[in-house]
């Protein structure tokens, strides 16, 4: 059997983790859904909640591939976005700012001194409250249904298990969505406490920037204002946006650190 030998990065935004390959050259499979799925494996492979191909792009700085752990291409992720950025500047793509393409279209992004980096969300509109799952429906790049919980009471929550049930129940059949379980603060000034279930990765996730996205628009409505301050278990994240009278959302902006944590070679078939 011939192996070959893949140059790798991994990043981690918040504690949502990816594997990194600089695809400038165009050498990756990325029909190969197998293999993406091997390299994200925590066990067999370098582990992650997705990975991520860097490539040239005629009319961007570059344009961001996003692949799920179970090694089918995704829709947007946020903290992958930002990573990516911070990678991009890593191998001298980019400097300090951003103009990127990523599944649901074009994107901008800026790197602070200190390593934050804001990325630019799409515009989003209003969608209705969910009556079936108590919760708020929005589309941030990815599907989310937002559901608040009572105070005190997201700690001991089953996010797997009724994550799960929402995921694949009769209302998202058709493509499933991602679900987070929100905990208002009880405390002005302290942060939005947020759990996000992930279609893709099928499980719990440190943190999710779609999700926290559409957290922060959901509370809007609940009185939170711009800039928004939410907690996940990886980390803190900021979504700063305007809010418009017709319900639709411009201007948002996603921003938080993008780590690098180490790279290396794997042997792959």
């Amino acid at each position: 059997m011939t192996t070959t030998q893949l140059s790798f990065f991994k990043y981690q935004g918040t504690g949502n983790d990816f594997v990194m390959v600089d695809d400038r050259a165009n050498q990756f499979d990325a029909a190969n859904h197998q293999l993406v799925h091997h390299l994200c494996d925590r066990r067999r492979g370098i582990g992650a909640d997705g990975l991520i191909l860097l490539r040239l792009h005629p009319e961007y700085d570059f344009e961001m591939v996003y692949f799920n752990a179970d090694g089918h291409l995704g829709s947007m992720c946020g903290n992958g976005g930002r990573c990516t950025v911070a990678f991009a500047r890593q191998v001298g793509v980019i400097d300090t700012t951003a103009h990127f393409l990523a599944a649901d279209g074009p994107h901008e992004a800026t790197i602070d001194a200190d390593g934050t980096v804001h990325l630019r969300m799409q515009d989003v509109a209003w969608q209705e409250e969910v009556t079936a799952h108590d919760g708020v429906f929005l589309n941030t790049g990815s599907p989310h249904l937002v559901r608040f919980l009572p105070t005190d009471s997201l700690a001991a929550f089953n996010v797997f298990a009724e994550g799960r049930a929402v995921r694949y129940g009769a209302l998202y059949a058709a493509s499933g969505t991602n679900v987070n379980f929100v905990e208002e603060p009880s405390v002005p000034d302290a942060p939005w406490q947020v759990r996000t279930y992930e279609r893709g990765v099928e499980d719990e996730t440190q943190s999710c920037g779609t999700g926290v996205t559409a957290v922060a628009l959901a509370a809007s409505r609940r009185g939170a204002s711009s800039p928004v301050h939410l907690r996940t278990p990886g980390g803190d994240l900021r979504v700063a946006f305007q809010a418009h009278p017709d319900g639709s959302f411009t201007d948002i902006y996603l921003s938080g650190p993008a780590t690098r944590v180490f790279d290396g070679t794997i042997e792959i078939a």
